[in-house]
């Protein structure tokens, strides 16, 4: 069974580059192994990221992140099954949020800015497939 997880989260720290550059690398690198795919949203203030694959595999990994002493204020958004993936192709894509078209922020938020914390869901997973629609993530996996 496939299921899909989408959270956001604060950085408990001032996010570094490195530490970024850390955490898709551990991605990249662990979620083949697992079948797990997804796409990670990041900026100073904020991670978006959603995870596809196997329940247990995306519930383990889930609960790593909620552990993860990198991050703070980690809030599910969408936990559902589904019957196929929308974000296969990317062991772990990135998106870098400051780049997001500002008009596109305001056909799902209320203001040109990304804020997962004061919206549905539904929005939030709506943009991220917008973006993948347009070609704006980074990094497709090999």
């Amino acid at each position: 069974m496939l299921v899909r997880c989408l959270y956001a989260s604060r950085p408990s720290k001032a996010l570094m580059e490195s530490s970024c550059d850390d955490i898709l690398a551990q991605s990249r690198k662990n979620n083949p192994d697992l079948g797990v795919t997804g796409l990670l949203c990041v900026s100073d203030d904020l991670f978006i990221q959603v995870l596809e694959g196997g329940r247990d595999e995306v519930c383990d990994l889930y609960n790593t992140i909620v552990r993860d002493p990198r991050h703070e204020q980690v809030r599910l958004l969408i936990y559902e099954e589904i019957g196929e993936r929308r974000f296969g192709n990317w062991t772990m894509g990135q998106v870098t949020i400051s780049r997001i078209n500002p008009s596109l922020l305001l056909k799902y938020f209320k203001r040109v800015e990304l804020n997962p914390f004061d919206c549905s869901g539904k929005a939030t997973l709506s943009l991220l497939a917008e973006l993948v629609d347009t070609a704006a993530i980074l990094n497709r996996s090999e």
